[in-house]
């Protein structure tokens, strides 16, 4: 039988644990949209991988200036501009995350699902590379353990695919940077977004508008249903960005992170059960390793935790 828990005063245990279950399923919704977007990135052939980013910018962009007016954050859009370091953070995090965009959909729309999904499970490792080589942080000697492994696994895939996996490899190396450039910037997700795509929207409209012109572009080619689809791609980045924003401020940080594992293991699921994808035997084996690097990675992460939290109540009872 279900608990039921009775919302208490604001504050009281009873309604931090409503917030934090609340949490958790905003958390589970939108790595569980972010999972299932492999079905939705085909549906907008025949326009090319170039076309649906440019659209997908363009769309974005006004999805979340809406929300931004809508939200009355006018301002902390205009507190960017005026801090010239964190205007060059996000510029570069706008780069980066157009150039992830485009290989996740060229990845997905050309039969490589289970790629892309490579790419997201590495993503937690290359973040942890990342801050050895930017931030001069230091590995735990588990830590160098799941890193070896993650290495050896991508040397496997590599002689299995016959060349790296390159899309991969893409997509975790811009979504690290993209987060490593958003945790220094330290804005938070909507006006954030909303900056990247404004700086972007420009150049996404004009490739769009010379298509128009050439007359090789698809949004008015295949009748007012396809149009209205592709302008549907700004929902579908704006949704889950807000249900990963309203959970981030709910649920603890390890929570958040193991989350994220459940987008690329539906990811993987959809290439291989549902577009059948190959998977031979050495493909198995590299994905199998890089799973073992994860739990060794997670599970050390979660005790390196527990011991700091346990070292700081014994500080503070002294």
């Amino acid at each position: 039988m279900a608990t039921i828990i009775q919302r208490g005063p604001p504050g009281s245990y009873a309604d931090r644990v409503l917030e934090s279950r609340r949490g958790l399923l905003l958390g589970v919704a939108a790595y569980t949209l972010w999972g299932a977007v492999p079905l939705y990135w085909p549906l907008l052939e025949p326009a090319g991988a170039i076309e649906i980013l440019a659209h997908r910018i363009v769309w974005s962009c006004l999805t979340m200036g809406l929300i931004l007016v809508l939200f009355r954050r006018t301002e902390q859009l205009r507190a960017i501009l005026r801090n010239p370091r964190t205007t060059m953070l996000l510029l570069l995090a706008a780069v980066v995350i157009t150039v992830n965009w485009g290989f996740y959909i060229y990845g997905v729309n050309n039969e490589r699902v289970v790629e892309t999904s490579l790419g997201y499970f590495i993503n937690p490792l290359v973040t942890v590379l990342m801050g050895i080589v930017v931030l001069g942080e230091r590995l735990r000697p588990l830590q160098w353990v799941a890193m070896g492994v993650a290495a050896l696994a991508v040397v496997v895939l590599s002689v299995d695919y016959g060349r790296p996996p390159w899309i991969a490899i893409a997509l975790a190396c811009s979504f690290g940077t993209y987060g490593l450039a958003k945790k220094v910037a330290g804005v938070e997700a909507v006006e954030s977004l909303t900056f990247e795509t404004v700086v972007l929207a420009p150049v996404a409209a004009g490739y769009l508008l010379i298509l128009g012109a050439r007359g090789t572009g698809n949004f008015t080619a295949h009748g007012i249903d396809y149009a209205l689809l592709l302008t549907t791609t700004g929902i579908v980045t704006a949704v889950p960005l807000i249900c990963f924003g309203a959970a981030a401020v709910r649920v603890s940080m390890v929570s958040l992170g193991l989350l994220q594992y459940l987008a690329p293991i539906l990811q993987f699921a959809l290439g291989v059960l549902w577009f059948h994808e190959d998977m031979p035997a050495g493909r198995w084996i590299g994905f199998v390793l890089v799973w073992v690097a994860l739990v060794v990675f997670t599970v050390e992460a979660l005790n390196h935790r527990r011991r700091q939290l346990r070292l700081a109540a014994e500080a503070s009872a002294v």
